[in-house]
């Protein structure tokens, strides 16, 4: 059982070298444990949020959107091409040149450039943002000396987006920090295009928007063809799977297959989750630009991670259980306690002195239970995400071997992001997790190649060549 009781959260406190009675610590870490049985009534919901979501009548009211991809089948290697892709879904946006070779399975010439997006651009106009792409990829096009050719463009737009077809796709709701006027209901690749004839300086060819966890799902399945589910736990979480057509009761069709991506961070936004919301995941999302939405990835992904690690130790300061009740700015200040800071503090070997590290730049007075208990507190919090997420995976596990009437499934998920790359133990627990709560299936994970930009060029390359051969 996964269950973490009053008394086996006692022995976490013993593992990680706390060796005296510390019932309040216990208090405040007791909502974030969630047994195997609570896990399983969290997929329960989920499974029927799906139903809800691939409705034709009832997916407008759904948390989530469960959004048609018309991606309608995985790569199968053939692919080949020269593609210009960008690669928008945090801070950083990539500009790529991509050329697949066909026979040798495999991106021949990759060139990328990376280019940042200040803040207050992603609190701006969305005319200021799309203008500042096109300018990028302006620059990047002279730098390959592609300024004259007319080359077909990917677009990873990695937002909850409704795909009215593979080159329109209207913006939901902006995610990750992005808050840009006058993007919200319209067509992000009508405003691309429409960014790049103001400058007058190039042309693009055809445009195939793809979300980047198809994109991660397409990548993958150009190794595994085994491939049909993509998920990331990132700066955001989301998943995608290849659902029956005859339950997409939103597109036409009965025959075949087609890959949903289920925007699962919505999850939870019709309150279905406020029994395991805790007392600090209600002043995140409080606090966040998107009150009252993305519930399920607040309590998940590494945009909120760190902050939420933040609140309890706040609280355990002022209650005088933490470096002796001496707070200070930086602890006090929202965004200061890092995601990664997780990962560092609970690293096997060096986790006790990253911690202290940590604690000494954050301007705390800590003694050696100190630190102990901020690692326990930051185990704690991302074994929940692990386990959260794990519970979402499952739910599509579970359905796609349904769907198709087998006794035992054998999958490949394709994984990409940095809280799964990063954190030492996070795949670890929700791959365990994962064998409870679908023992049916037989889940394979493929991280999704990266470093330099190639895992964004093989994502968009291949999703942008396997959706022309569609056409």
């Amino acid at each position: 059982s996964l269950s973490l009781s009053l008394s086996t959260t006692c022995l976490m406190l013993f593992k990680f070298g706390v060796f005296y009675w510390h019932h309040e610590v216990q208090e405040y870490l007791e909502p974030f444990c969630l047994s195997l049985e609570k896990l399983q009534e969290v997929s329960a919901r989920l499974k029927r949020d799906f139903s809800r979501g691939l409705g034709k009548h009832s997916h407008h009211k759904a948390p989530v959107k469960m959004l048609p991809t018309f991606v309608r089948a995985t790569p199968d290697g053939t692919e080949k091409g020269d593609f210009l892709a960008l690669d928008l879904g945090g801070t950083n946006f990539r500009v790529l040149h991509v050329r697949v070779v066909e026979e040798q399975q495999k991106v021949l010439k990759m060139d990328s450039q990376i280019c940042a997006i200040p803040q207050d651009m992603m609190l701006g106009t969305g005319e200021q943002l799309f203008d500042h792409i096109a300018a990028c990829l302006s620059d990047f096009l002279v730098s390959q000396d592609l300024k004259g050719q007319t080359l077909p463009l990917g677009f990873t737009f990695s937002f909850p987006c409704e795909q009215k077809e593979i080159d329109k796709s209207i913006l939901i709701r902006w995610t990750k920090g992005f808050n840009c006027s006058g993007v919200e209901g319209k067509d992000v690749v009508k405003l691309l295009k429409e960014a790049i004839h103001r400058r007058g300086d190039y042309d693009i060819g055809s445009v195939a928007m793809v979300n980047d966890t198809v994109g991660t799902m397409m990548s993958c399945g150009y190794r595994d063809q085994s491939c049909e589910i993509g998920m990331i736990i990132g700066t955001g979480t989301n998943a995608c799977y290849m659902e029956e057509m005859k339950n997409v009761k939103r597109v036409e069709g009965e025959d075949g297959r087609m890959c949903i991506n289920t925007e699962w961070g919505g999850f939870g936004d019709d309150g279905s989750l406020k029994d395991i919301q805790t007392e600090f995941d209600r002043v995140v999302d409080k606090m966040s630009i998107n009150t009252g939405v993305h519930t399920f990835e607040k309590m998940i992904s590494g945009m909120y991670l760190g902050e939420i690690v933040r609140l309890v130790l706040v609280k355990l300061t002022e209650d005088k259980l933490l470096f002796k009740g001496q707070s200070s700015e930086a602890l006090k200040t929202p965004g200061r306690f890092e995601t990664k800071f997780i990962s560092e503090i609970e690293e096997q070997d060096n986790g006790l002195e990253n911690a202290q590290n940590i604690l000494t730049k954050l301007g705390l007075k800590w003694e050696l239970v100190d630190s102990r208990v901020v690692r326990l507190v930051c185990d704690t919090i991302s074994s929940r995400s692990a386990r959260l997420c794990a519970a979402a995976l499952a739910t599509i596990a579970n359905r796609i071997r349904v769907n198709r009437g087998l006794d035992h499934l054998k999958t490949t998920v394709g994984v990409d992001g940095t809280v799964y790359r990063k954190h030492p133990n996070f795949s670890d627990e929700l791959k365990a997790t994962v064998r409870l709560l679908a023992p049916e299936c037989d889940i394979t994970f493929l991280v999704s190649e990266d470093g330099s930009g190639k895992g964004a060029a093989m994502v968009t390359a291949v999703a942008v060549w396997f959706i022309y051969c569609l056409l």
